[in-house]
């Protein structure tokens, strides 16, 4: 599966935490080597900027710690695992980062109102350009890191990585100014770091909050598995197709599967197994539920086209699925569920009647019974479909 990891949990903990290791140590030695540079050169910017690579050293222990966490197995309290601990994790990181860019602004403003001088000397600026270096490769480093194990947090570490890169690099424009005219924008630079900072912050609040409230899964993803069910034998649609994440490598879904009615019982409850027990191999957790259906009736078939028709005339975005009739003396019942996604600004008593109208143009004789579901994208699939 596409968006499945190939590598054991194991694995992906040992590399998130020695990408921690790594951004410990980094980190603390540009902390460091800044911090001599700003002291003596009497820069807030440059000591600004060093502190902004200790809470990076911050947020790496922090990101080591949660994924050696993940790696916990499920246990009574929390039986889907916990592997969400790293999204927790990230969040608490984007708070510090947000909160370090408002003290560093203070003190910026601070020294924009009562300036001091500042004398940049070459060993501040191979300081500086050599930290640029080493952040940019460390960028690279967590970038590619956090592809191969699909982590939301290392990618966030190589987001505030560039962003470090940026704002070292305002500050090595501002020290050459200051060099190069005599005029000092020490202060303003400082402030310059720290609104960098704290947007940097807002972003990854966002990019960690995201997974946690639930997000839309990839639409490729969703067609791979899609593609997957109607691949089997005897798989004549599929539809409510719907995945959750508890982290990587912790992926739940559920979906209906439809088969002919006229199959038996047990051998189409043994087919939702094989798929079910595929599924799991694959790294997901699949619960499939069986939706017997009639393709053969003619009378049926040709009323589930009206009714299809009917539906995508009202919206193109609306699915139709789960489609039976049950013949009466006096009146038919046509039963079926209709898919309405979630941005479709109408309401389920809107949507009922309008169908209703249209059916009864048909025959006055037909009763529809909806059901509605919200929520769910257009993912239904039939064999014509496939």
């Amino acid at each position: 599966m596409t968006q499945e990891n190939k590598i054991s949990a194991g694995e992906r903990a040992r590399l998130g935490t020695l990408s921690g290791i790594v951004g410990i140590s980094v980190n603390l030695l540009l902390f460091g080597i800044k911090l001599l540079a700003g002291l003596l050169s009497g820069s807030v910017a440059i000591i600004a900027d060093s502190v902004n690579n200790l809470s990076d050293a911050g947020s790496s222990i922090i990101t080591a710690l949660s994924f050696k966490i993940s790696e916990k197995r499920a246990d009574r309290e929390h039986p889907f695992g916990h592997a969400r601990i790293e999204y927790i994790s990230g969040l608490i990181v984007s708070f510090i980062i947000v909160l370090l860019g408002v003290e560093l602004f203070k003190s910026s403003i601070k020294t924009i109102i009562k300036p001091s001088e500042s004398a940049y000397t070459v060993l501040t600026f191979i300081i500086l350009a050599a930290s640029v270096i080493m952040k940019l490769l460390l960028a690279l480093f967590y970038k590619k890191t956090g592809k191969k194990i699909d982590s939301v947090s290392l990618e966030a570490a190589a987001a505030d990585s560039i962003s470090d890169v940026l704002s070292t690099g305002v500050v090595i424009t501002g020290a050459l100014i200051s060099k190069l005219t005599g005029f000092n924008i020490d202060g303003w630079l400082g402030a310059a770091v720290a609104v960098l900072i704290f947007i940097s912050g807002i972003k990854l609040i966002k990019e960690t909050t995201d997974p946690l409230l639930g997000t839309e899964p990839d639409p490729a993803y969703v067609k791979e598995i899609a593609d997957e069910i109607m691949a089997y034998d005897g798989v004549l649609g599929m539809h409510d197709l719907v995945i959750h994440s508890y982290g990587s490598g912790r992926t739940y879904a559920s979906v209906h599967v439809e088969v002919s009615q006229n199959k038996p019982v047990l051998e189409s409850h043994e087919l939702l197994d094989n798929i079910e027990n595929d599924f799991i191999e694959k790294g997901i957790q699949l619960v499939a539920h069986l939706d017997p259906v009639n393709y053969d009736d003619p009378k049926v078939n040709k009323l589930r086209t009206k009714v299809t028709s009917i539906v995508r005339d009202i919206n193109p975005k609306i699915d139709m699925h789960d489609f039976r009739v049950v013949l009466g003396s006096e009146h038919s019942n046509l039963i079926f569920d209709i898919d309405i996604p979630i941005d479709l600004e109408i309401t389920d008593i809107e949507i009922k009647q309008l169908i209703t109208e249209e059916i009864k143009k048909i025959s006055e004789e037909y009763n529809p019974v909806i059901t509605i579901d919200r929520g769910y994208e257009r993912i239904g699939k039939t064999e014509n479909e496939a």
